[in-house]
């Protein structure tokens, strides 16, 4: 059996569709399509939903005091004795709208016509002028408290657990703007539209999770620097105070983190690092002179392949800070990836350079060192990470022309794929690993017919869905 056709069977048995049948069919009949006008169409049933998980989902986030939370933090954004719609509810209308696929406010309006949506939404759908003006009411401590909850419910797997190490990637991505008159959208780093106005938010990532222990908007013009170390260290302490203090907690970062002022933070907060080094012409000098490279890989004939050596090296900066930086060089043979920089010319090496704390050691081996580049490796998971939150909660769609309400929908959908996350862990086990739209297919997006009949509401569902009661 093919790989490919292996993945096919677990995705049908997770629909709990039949498995396929050509091989008891082969000697019987060819499958022939039915003529599509001989199906009888009759639009008269205005129970149908298309979204029967939602249910499911609506009870794990209360059964989770995720409703009670909203309700707390966010009720005061929207008093009065003239309110319909109240904050929270305005959230999980939102949450609910993310949950079903639709990224943009404005999607709202091919949902209204759902009658579970619509129930769930309290039985009357806002118009989305509502919703933008609803967003437009944070303010910046309401964004630090919608931070802080979405940091609580992406670490949450993390309680509990003795976990020895886990692995914090820090890294950013271009949100492009096409709108107009956009706050903050400013031309900025971005590789596919030049000059182009964006955002540019920062996120960490949990490895052994794959969920959000922070994400913040930031202006289009913002690169990595500075500024951004409060942030971080929030985010390191909030993963510390889950994990507690015996877990060895190594953060992996771009060169972007080739920062003195980071480095030295990181020591503070007692986190090891592994951080891919900006190859200045000083730092590419350095390791042309290394004589001490040690084989950790070889090809079919023994040649070396790859070989790694600490570099005698450092920045006049990490001095200033008082930082103990050790340099890991890498060279390799036909790298197939990535940016490749050549610092011999009679030999076909590719060169890279890893910053990191890890201590020395006296019996030190070239497994160790090689151990610490494959550390920054394992970074490659944050790319295909970044990639879902884009193409499956849609987190580079801007729903409005002010910065606060666009930030705190990016927490909002941050809050959705930590807690869809979660969800998935607790009631399909078996989906763990699967992209957002195969998971969501099969745990929220079924259909289904939502009925009253003796002043009880019945939500009737198709034998794959029986694990919802």
């Amino acid at each position: 059996m093919t790989p490919t056709t292996s993945t096919q069977k677990v995705r049908r048995l997770a629909f709990e569709g039949k498995p396929a049948q050509g091989r008891q069919l082969q000697f019987l009949h060819k499958v022939r399509r039915p003529d599509p006008f001989r199906v009888r169409v009759e639009a008269s049933d205005p129970s149908l939903t298309a979204a029967v998980g939602l249910v499911g989902l609506a009870r794990w986030i209360r059964r989770h005091g995720v409703d009670a939370q909203l309700k707390k933090h966010f009720g005061a954004l929207k008093r009065g004795a003239s309110v319909v719609y109240p904050m929270a509810a305005q959230l999980r209308l939102l949450m609910d709208l993310q949950f079903t696929g639709r990224g943009r406010v404005f999607d709202l309006e091919s949902c209204a016509t759902d009658p579970l949506f619509a129930h769930l939404a309290g039985g009357s759908v806002p118009s989305i002028d509502t919703l933008y003006d609803d967003l437009a009411r944070f303010d910046d401590p309401a964004l630090e408290t919608f931070d802080a909850m979405v940091s609580e419910h992406g670490l949450a797997p993390l309680r509990g657990k003795r976990h020895t190490m886990i692995h914090l990637d820090i890294d950013t991505t271009v949100e492009v703007v096409f709108g107009e008159q956009m706050e903050g959208a400013r031309p900025g780093p971005n590789p596919r539209y030049h000059g182009r106005p964006s955002y540019h938010p920062i996120l960490a990532t949990v490895a052994e999770t794959g969920t959000l222990a922070g994400i913040a908007l930031r202006p289009g013009d913002t690169g990595f620097g500075e500024d951004d170390l409060p942030t971080l260290r929030r985010w390191i302490e909030r993963v510390r105070h889950a994990v507690g203090p015996d877990c060895v907690i190594v953060v992996r970062m771009d060169a972007a983190g080739d920062c003195a002022k980071l480095l030295a933070m990181l020591d503070v907060l007692g986190v090891f690092y592994v951080i891919k080094a900006v190859m200045n012409r000083s730092l590419r000098e350095a390791a042309t002179l290394v004589t001490t490279w040690r084989t950790t890989d070889r090809d079919a004939d023994g040649a070396p392949i790859r070989q790694v050596a600490e570099v005698p090296f450092a920045r006049n900066v990490w001095k200033e800070q008082g930082v103990d930086v050790r340099v890991i060089a890498l060279r390799e043979k036909d790298r197939a990836h990535g940016r490749q920089l050549f610092l011999w010319c009679d030999f076909d090496w590719t060169t890279q350079a890893i910053l990191t704390n890890a201590r020395r050691h006296p019996e030190e081996r070239s497994e160790d060192l090689d151990e610490i580049v494959r550390h920054y490796n394992g970074r490659a998971e944050v790319e295909p990470l970044i990639a879902d939150l884009k193409g499956a909660w849609g987190i580079d769609q801007i729903p409005s022309q002010c910065y606060r309400a666009n930030a705190a929908m990016l927490l909002l959908k941050a809050l959705c794929f930590n807690l869809f996350v979660r969800y998935v862990a607790a009631s399909r086990p078996q989906l763990v690993g699967w992209r957002t739209p195969w998971a969501r297919q099969v745990l929220v997006l079924i259909p289904g017919r939502l009925v009253r009949s003796g002043r009880q509401w019945t939500l009737r569902v198709p034998p794959s869905a029986r694990w919802l009661n």
